[in-house]
């Protein structure tokens, strides 16, 4: 049961509601506040995007999930690299071994990315990359590609996540101090608005606070804490909110309590456009507008009795389009194990287009508005959010939050409370803590093939030996110069990718520049 509910009142009744108005509350779908929908006709015009969440290895292996993803009806592409990628090493650093294509593809130079996209034309997809401290680096290789196929960057469609801020409270795949790291998100910002227009340059994340532990409306508070900062920062290089802001959007989770998780979709849209309106002064309709995708919960998912996953992911996605949400990833059976094998991704695939085209619950707008249970909760995760938010607003804003510890001890003490319950038998897990099985039955997983990583060295080791050196230390060299200065960085860093430097390199060039983040750890 949601913190938000007293345990004790087992149903709602019309006077619960207290003076509450549908016509301020709610209004209609696809005007403000947006608590209905963001479009007027949602889903009866065009379904969600199907976009399920895909890299692993190779970029050639992953172009080939790609391309069956694609085949089997997916409508949208999501990107995942692996750990050193995230981290701004090549796949023949020291630190890398062992991790190349392990949680995600290995991806060192527009080489790869054009390996990884060969015969897909980026004029007809939208792709999301899961990418944060180097974004700006695999957007202009993306950018990059789209051009080699003749493809107008303006035309480009598509996220790079690049929300740093919940790297330093949950997820932790950082490398430069929050100050150079938010240098680099408004200049990707400013750089789009003018370059890339249908671009979304960021996806402001609460997946992964939840996924540490906290509770919905941590994740709503601190995920809205976060996109403040980015839309202060943005001010104040110069740029005007209408200018950036409908290029920003969002990354929520689908847990297992579905009403909870409807409610919290709801406020997020009202909380947002409130915000944007009255406190930034937004104007344009789509400058209020939360625009998010969803993927339902890894965190929920069980090794044991790994079936039991196909039930919750299909609860947890029908919560994400009850909500409303824009784009939906529907996690496979077998996540818990290992990456998701074709099967298992194929199923879970079918589960987004059994929802979309069989259940009727995209036939209607907000099905759920009215409902004395869903408005309250829906009213009380905001009042709680927005709490959370003069918490926050008190302390001097989500950096100071993050550099005082605060986010990541609330984080840490919600995920402590439901692990407790867990194993007090509080909260039931099936097949955990209750209806275990005896026996086990084995399931096949995907293995990536440790000669993955052999080769994609190899790979990098031609890269080097074949490209112009001079040309390559030259454009290193400017965009360390550029760093150091007030330059915006995409330009240098387009140049870079185009020499065919790696990632690696063009991380290293700022790594000298910035120098590198450690947090403050408190004993």
């Amino acid at each position: 049961m949601s913190d938000l509910v007293p345990s004790d009142k087992p149903f709602w009744k019309p006077e619960d509601l207290g003076s509450w108005s549908w016509q301020a509350r709610l209004g209609v779908p696809g005007k403000y506040p947006f608590t209905r929908g963001i479009y007027g006709e949602m889903y009866r015009s065009r379904l969600w995007t199907m976009r399920q969440y895909a890299g692993f290895g190779s970029a050639e292996e992953t172009n080939e999930r790609f391309r069956y993803l694609l085949a089997n009806g997916q409508t949208g592409l999501s990107l995942a690299f692996d750990l050193p990628t995230q981290m701004g090493y090549d796949s023949d650093d020291p630190l890398a071994c062992g991790e190349v294509g392990r949680t995600g593809v290995a991806i060192d130079s527009v080489e790869d990315m054009e390996r990884l996209f060969a015969g897909i034309d980026l004029s007809r997809v939208s792709t999301s990359m899961t990418i944060n401290a180097t974004a700006a680096i695999l957007l202009m290789m993306y950018r990059a590609v789209g051009l080699k196929q003749g493809v107008d960057a303006r035309s480009l469609n598509g996220t790079i996540q690049n929300d740093i801020l919940k790297e330093y409270e949950a997820r932790n795949t950082y490398i430069f101090p929050p100050a150079a790291s938010m240098r680099m998100i408004t200049d990707i910002f400013a750089y789009c608005s003018r370059e890339m227009p249908r671009w979304n340059t960021i996806s402001i994340s609460g997946y992964h606070i939840r996924e540490a532990g906290a509770t919905a409306v941590q994740e709503l508070a601190f995920t809205f804490a976060n996109a403040i900062e980015y839309v202060k920062a943005a001010l104040a290089t110069g740029l005007a909110v209408d200018e950036f802001a409908p290029q920003l959007s969002f990354f929520f989770v689908a847990q297992m309590d579905l009403f909870e998780e409807v409610a919290k979709f709801r406020a997020a849209r009202r909380l947002w456009a409130r915000i944007m309106k009255e406190r930034f002064g937004a104007r344009k309709d789509r400058s209020l507008m939360l625009r998010f995708h969803v993927q339902t919960a890894g965190s929920s998912l069980t090794q044991q009795q790994p079936d039991n996953n196909v039930v919750r992911t299909t609860l947890e996605a029908m919560a994400a389009v009850l909500g409303g949400c824009q784009s939906l990833h529907t996690n496979s059976k077998d996540e818990a194990l290992s990456l998701p094998s074709e099967a298992a991704a194929h199923t879970a695939l079918r589960t987004q287009q059994v929802i979309g085209y069989e259940t009727g619950l995209a036939n209607v707008v907000d099905p759920f508005a009215g409902s004395y249970y869903v408005e309250d909760l829906t009213d009380r995760m905001e009042a709680a959010a927005e709490e959370y938010l003069k918490k926050i607003e008190e302390i001097g804003g989500a950096i100071a939050a993050v550099e005082s510890g605060f986010i990541q001890k609330e984080i840490q003490e919600s995920a402590f409370r439901f692990h407790q319950e867990v194993e007090a038998g509080r909260r039931v897990i099936v097949g955990v803590n209750r209806f275990e099985d005896k026996v086990h039955e084995p399931i096949p997983i995907l293995k990536v093939d440790p000669k993955i990583e052999i080769a994609q060295k190899e790979r990098l080791a031609r890269l080097k030996q074949g490209r112009d050196q001079l040309r390559v230390g030259d454009a290193l060299a400017q965009l360390r110069s550029a760093a150091e200065g007030d330059e915006n960085l995409l330009p240098f860093i387009a140049s870079a990718v185009d020499c065919r430097a790696t990632v690696g390199e063009i991380s290293n060039a700022l790594r000298q520049a910035f120098g590198k983040y450690r947090p403050v750890v408190s004993v």
